[in-house]
C-alpha cells in the first residue's frame, strides 16, 4: 500500500533539534531512567483535544507524571463491552488496571467547540451533526443528558458554559459504570476529580460532588 505520509515541516524539525540539543542533552540521565524503568504515573487526566488545553503546563508536570488521554470535549462514554473500537475506554482500562493510577481527573475548559457543537445539535441548529455518518455528532450524543439539565438556562453564553461543565459531570458519572473503576474507587485505591479551566483568565474550578457545583481553586 502506498503511504501518503510526507516529511515533517521544517519548523518542527528545527524545534526537535533544538530540544534534543538542550532539554534532552541536559537531562539525558532522566530520560534514560524513564525509558528503562517504564512509566509510573500517579494520575490519569482525560482532557479535550483542543490545542489550547495544556494540562502539563497548568500543573508544571514533567514527563512521566501524567497518563493523558485526549478526546473531543473530554468525554467518557458509558461502559459498553460490545467488542467494537473504544479508544477512551481502552485508555481508561489501561490507566486503572495496568498502571493503577491513584487519581483520575476529567478536565473541561472554556470555549469548547465540542460542547458548543452538542448545544447546537440539540437545539436543531447543526443538522450536519445529526447525520449518522458524523463521528463528532455520535460522540457528542454522550453529552445529551447534560444538555437536558441545562437547556432551560435563558442566556445562551451561560447555557454553553454550563454544558462545558456538564461534560465533566457526565463523564464522572459514566466513569462509575465501569466495573474496574467502581471497584478501585470503593476500595479506596482511586479517587475521581472534575475540573473546568477558564483559558482566558487562567482560572481553574473543581467539581464539588456533594454540592453539585464547581468552585474556584
Amino acid at each position: 500500500m502506498t503511504s501518503h505520509a510526507k516529511p515533517l515541516p521544517s519548523y518542527l524539525v528545527q524545534r526537535y533539534h533544538g530540544w534534543k540539543a538542550t532539554t534532552w542533552e541536559e537531562n539525558k540521565a532522566w530520560y534514560k531512567r524513564l525509558a528503562q524503568g517504564g512509566q509510573h504515573p500517579r494520575a490519569m487526566v482525560i482532557s479535550c483535544c483542543d490545542s489550547r488545553v495544556h494540562v502539563t503546563s497548568i500543573f508544571g508536570a514533567d514527563q512521566g507524571e501524567f497518563f493523558i488521554h485526549r478526546n473531543i470535549a473530554n468525554l467518557v462514554p458509558p461502559h459498553k463491552p460490545d467488542g467494537e473500537h473504544h479508544g477512551t475506554s481502552a485508555a481508561l482500562e489501561y490507566g486503572v488496571t495496568a498502571l493503577r493510577v491513584a487519581h483520575l481527573v476529567v478536565m473541561g475548559h472554556s470555549g469548547c467547540g465540542g460542547a458548543r457543537g452538542c448545544h447546537d445539535m440539540c437545539c436543531g441548529d447543526a443538522p450536519q451533526l445529526e447525520d449518522k455518518a458524523s463521528y463528532v455528532g455520535r460522540w457528542m450524543d454522550i453529552l445529551r443528558p447534560g444538555y437536558e439539565r441545562i437547556k432551560d438556562i435563558a442566556d445562551e453564553a451561560e447555557r454553553v458554559t454550563a454544558l462545558e461543565k456538564q461534560a465533566v459531570v457526565v463523564s464522572l458519572e459514566n466513569l462509575m459504570t465501569f466495573p474496574f473503576v467502581r471497584a478501585a474507587v470503593e476500595a479506596g485505591e482511586l479517587s475521581l476529580h472534575g475540573l473546568w479551566n477558564d483559558i482566558g483568565d487562567g482560572g481553574l474550578q473543581q467539581y464539588d460532588g456533594a454540592a453539585g457545583s464547581f468552585v474556584p481553586l
